[in-house]
């Protein structure tokens, strides 16, 4: 197997959401990074794809993360503005369900919390605002005018792009079979192509962390996820201007959508679909008609109006840490290796800040970003 001489200040493993971000920080710094993406940028394959991606400032999962989304939003408009990719779509947000469900509660504490400009709407409000909804009139709901979604494949080509303009090297089709320590605390790590030596090392591989980092086992874990487009028998409702993203909590589960945008239909999701944990290597990747129906009669009583003919099936993988929030660290026994990893289905939406916080711990070994709940040391 031949060895690079090059050798080189980081190496990230993983170009999608989170390693395209990643690479694209360090290299700003004037860092020298090699970015080793398994598959091609951007892919299908894992977690960073899917058209559209919600992103919200009202955030239920925790008040923690206010600080990092707001920094989120900075970001995505820079790459936009650097770029003149539209990276960012502003629809506006919904979080709703029954006035005692965390959804709603925890959405409207974190914008009471941080003064986030949004409204308190009944369902009943919600339908007759945005009329593509047909909630419950006694549910409530948080309208944030902020919100909207992320386009995906264009982050990752935009941070890619703007990585190699500063410098950075990126090789697709590159799949890492592992990494060891080298005799002056640097890293090696093995391709089926050669082998590449760095000072630092970025595990951001999505669904096949916990494969390189023995720390992650059971803290990182893949789940199986589906998304569907059904196209609406009534479109303008559906349209970006006229019906926002949202997440829904009903008897049902926990749902999210979206509105039409590059494909002609309305998105949706459940979160833990079939509660489906998988081997990312080993994995049905065909929708079927179980996951099918299990969305569309979802999708027939809460937006009817958007529920005609089914316009496109996917996959895609959630890595789930055990308490669902991120984690962003050093090793323990290896302090010159970072990871990102466990985001647990919500994460997209902070990949521009997480690449800067996971840059960060890299070249400096810790970051001003507020991220203690985001440690491994919590799991001990």
């Amino acid at each position: 197997m031949s060895v690079s001489d090059e050798r080189h200040d980081v190496i990230v493993v993983g170009v999608g959401g989170m390693g395209s971000a990643t690479t694209y920080h360090l290299a700003r710094r004037g860092l020298d990074v090699l970015g080793l993406e398994r598959f091609d940028i951007p892919h299908t394959q894992g977690s960073s794809h899917g058209i559209t991606r919600i992103i919200r400032r009202a955030y239920y999962e925790h008040p923690s993360y206010i600080p990092l989304i707001e920094r989120a939003y900075e970001l995505w408009d820079d790459l936009a503005e650097e770029t003149g990719r539209d990276v960012i779509h502003r629809t506006g947000s919904i979080d709703a369900g029954p006035e005692d469900n965390i959804v709603f509660q925890g959405s409207k504490e974190s914008c009471e919390q941080y003064d986030i400009p949004h409204e308190v709407l009944t369902g009943a409000e919600l339908n007759e605002r945005f009329p593509g909804y047909n909630l419950p009139d006694d549910y409530k709901g948080v309208y944030q005018p902020d919100g909207g979604f992320v386009v995906p494949e264009q982050a990752i080509v935009g941070h890619a792009e703007a990585a190699m303009a500063e410098g950075a090297e990126i090789r697709a089709r590159q799949r890492v079979q592992g990494w060891e320590e080298t005799a002056d605390g640097g890293v090696r790590v093995e391709t089926a192509e050669g082998s590449h030596e760095a000072d630092r090392l970025v595990l951001a591989a999505g669904a096949w962390n916990y494969k390189f980092a023995d720390a992650l086992e059971g803290l990182a874990t893949p789940e199986r996820q589906v998304l569907a487009w059904f196209q609406p028998e009534t479109p303008r409702l559906y349209q970006p201007d006229e019906f926002p993203v949202w997440n829904l909590s009903v008897p049902e589960g926990r749902f999210y959508g979206l509105p039409v945008y590059d494909v002609p239909g309305m998105k949706l999701g459940k979160y833990h679909h079939r509660d489906e944990d998988v081997d990312p290597d080993d994995w049905d990747r065909e929708p079927n008609a179980e996951d099918e129906r299990l969305l569309r009669e979802f999708s027939e009583k809460y937006f009817p109006e958007g529920t005609g003919s089914t316009m496109r099936l996917a996959t895609c993988m959630f890595t789930n840490s055990p308490d669902e929030h991120f984690i962003l660290d050093t090793l323990p026994e290896h302090p010159q290796v970072t990871v990102g990893a466990g985001f647990s289905g919500h994460g997209f939406k902070f990949a521009s800040v997480v690449g800067e916080i996971l840059a960060d711990l890299a070249a400096d070994g810790d970051t001003d970003h507020p991220i203690e709940m985001f440690r491994l040391s919590r799991f001990d």
